[in-house]
Parts: structure tokens; C-alpha cells; sequence
């Protein structure tokens, strides 16, 4: 948990559980390249709770939280309110990624490769 966030609630909890059984297409393929450690010994949690807001994926370790956009991130709405998030994400100290369903889909391998270099580029890096 970051240092100053609120903790989450026990409703934002039971909803950030419910999240991780309830995974996308696109959120479980990212998944099966990050979990276990495998991405460089990096350790993600998928589904975190950063309250009011639930982080798709998210590494203590580098202070990155990553995001996965469907179609539905796309209207400028939608857009506002993930700039909202992202800046409330940098607030508490996170760089948040932000990667379309098409990149997982069609540049999986650009995907990691770019989550590498923004860990080894961060300053928080051991």
C-alpha cells in the first residue's frame, strides 16, 4: 500500500476479490506473463485497491501500476476519468502504464519490454 493512501474498506476489498475472479480476456493473458514473479523477479498484484479506485495490476517494489483500456476507455469521458485516476495514482507516489487491449493482444512482447524499462528507469529502483 502506498504511503498516505487510505486503506481500503471492507466493501472495496470484497469488490477488488470479486475483480480478480472476474478477469478479462486481455487482464488474464497479462497476468499469466507477470504472476509468479516472472517478469525479472518483479512481484505484481493483480486487482489492488487504491481506494476510491482499484489498480488493474500494480508492483510495490517500483511504484507502478499498470492498466489495461478497452474500447470503453476510448470516449472522452471515459479519457477524463482516467487522467483523473492516473493523476490520483501519482499523488499517492505510482507511475501508472497505460496499455490498450489491442496492445496486449497484437505487442504483448512491446508490453513487458515496456514495463522493464520503466522499472529499471525508476528511481526506486534497488
Amino acid at each position: 500500500m502506498p504511503k498516505g493512501s487510505p486503506r481500503p474498506t471492507i466493501r472495496q476489498r470484497a469488490f477488488a476479490k470479486q475483480l480478480r475472479h472476474e478477469l478479462t480476456d486481455c487482464e488474464r493473458l497479462l497476468w499469466q506473463q507477470l504472476r509468479n514473479r516472472q517478469l525479472a523477479g518483479m512481484k505484481f498484484r493483480r486487482q489492488f485497491p487504491l481506494p476510491p479506485y482499484v489498480l488493474d495490476f500494480y508492483c510495490a517494489e517500483f511504484h507502478l501500476a499498470i492498466e489495461l483500456d478497452g474500447g470503453q476507455h476510448f470516449g472522452e469521458a471515459q479519457q477524463l476519468y482516467d487522467q483523473k485516476r492516473s493523476a490520483y495514482a501519482r499523488a499517492q507516489g505510482l507511475t501508472t502504464l497505460r496499455f490498450s487491449n489491442l496492445d496486449i493482444l497484437n505487442n504483448l512482447e512491446s508490453v513487458l519490454s515496456t514495463i522493464l524499462m520503466q522499472a529499471q528507469s525508476s528511481s526506486f529502483c534497488p
